[in-house]
């Protein structure tokens, strides 16, 4: 069951016994976990129904206890396991999950890693519990999950606020909905994010930003490049190199499966990448202007200098002149 089908069933008031929560995306997690908390019951119920553990400080069998307990002056109480990874002997709650308390809400976070596969507990909770798996998002999947976030909350956002927000903070979905609010707060009567207040509320840039950098490569602009470089070497938090390789490659990466699509149609082309067709024209201008070879130089040279920026083939280049070195060589 998804994320948006457990919220909608427990809107419904709809509740399964037990939940269980695991994977590496805390986000979704955490989202759960706090509409449990906050929602689930009301204030007045809460106060006797609500048991909240930690499961660094947990033990099964206080936990167990809990669950048994029926509730005071209420249909139902909830029972929330947070960080239940750290919990030991965490298999013991099999004899609970197997037999739960139908009164009883029981929810349980797992976080970084889900239940091994092979154990017995793994496979009562497929069968026994409301079960939610979480992954880690691909960058590419970034842009659009973002969009939608904040459409959800009522705004829109152009293109190039919505990638600098994406580039800057990366596969952080926590920070992103929290930046995202922050903005929010800021934008008074407009319903539009720009470029703009990503530059004054996030602290991007926008004019040196690692998605400038990227359009002046693409469009062979040496001396923009360069400028960029050289505010990264002054603002390393604006652009460590760690962050910058990895986006450059996933564009040119783009741009090489260009070559593969048999049309230059930018909605085959934006099919056939599964991208949004606001980036197309992008990727085919600059295959156009570097040509099979090289972007396949391009590819190459961001491997060699993403091994040199670790220490392997160099003796402490500073980043930034790293950086200008592989642009030099790309064009």
């Amino acid at each position: 069951m998804s994320v948006e089908q457990i919220l909608a069933d427990w809107k419904q008031k709809k509740f399964k016994p037990v939940y269980w929560l695991e994977g590496e995306e805390d986000y979704y997690i955490d989202k759960l976990m706090k509409e449990a908390e906050r929602n689930l019951l009301t204030e007045a119920e809460a106060g006797f129904n609500l048991t909240v553990f930690y499961g660094r400080e947990a033990n099964w069998a206080d936990v167990v206890n809990a669950c048994m307990r029926y509730p005071m002056f209420a249909e139902r109480q909830v029972v929330l396991l947070k960080e239940a990874q750290q919990m030991k002997e965490l298999d013991k709650l099999e004899g609970y999950i197997s037999n739960p308390l139908k009164s009883t809400v029981f929810v349980v976070g797992h976080k970084e890693k889900k239940v091994d596969g092979r154990s017995k507990l793994a496979k009562m909770l497929k069968d026994k519990t409301e079960l939610l798996q979480t992954k880690k998002m691909y960058d590419n999947q970034l842009p659009g999950w973002t969009e939608k976030l904040i459409s959800s909350k009522g705004y829109q956002v152009n293109q190039k606020a919505l990638m600098l927000l994406v580039d800057h903070i990366g596969n952080d979905l926590s920070r992103i909905d929290n930046e995202i609010d922050k903005l929010l707060l800021n934008l008074g009567s407009r319903k539009t994010i720009t470029e703009d207040d990503i530059e004054q509320f996030v602290g991007v840039s926008k004019e040196f930003n690692v998605f400038e950098l990227q359009d002046a490569i693409a469009k062979k602009d040496l001396a923009k490049a360069i400028r960029i470089i050289n505010y990264f070497g002054g603002n390393p938090k604006a652009g460590p190199i760690q962050m910058v390789l990895p986006a450059l490659y996933n564009f040119f990466s783009k741009v090489f499966q260009v070559f593969g699509v048999p049309s230059r149609d930018e909605k085959a082309v934006a099919s056939s990448l599964g991208v949004s067709p606001f980036f197309v024209k992008d990727y085919l201008a600059a295959a156009q202007r570097f040509d099979y070879e090289g972007i396949e130089r391009i590819l190459l040279l961001l491997h060699e200098y993403n091994l040199k920026s670790v220490g392997v083939n160099d003796a402490g280049t500073e980043d930034a002149s790293l950086m200008k070195e592989m642009v030099a060589k790309m064009f």
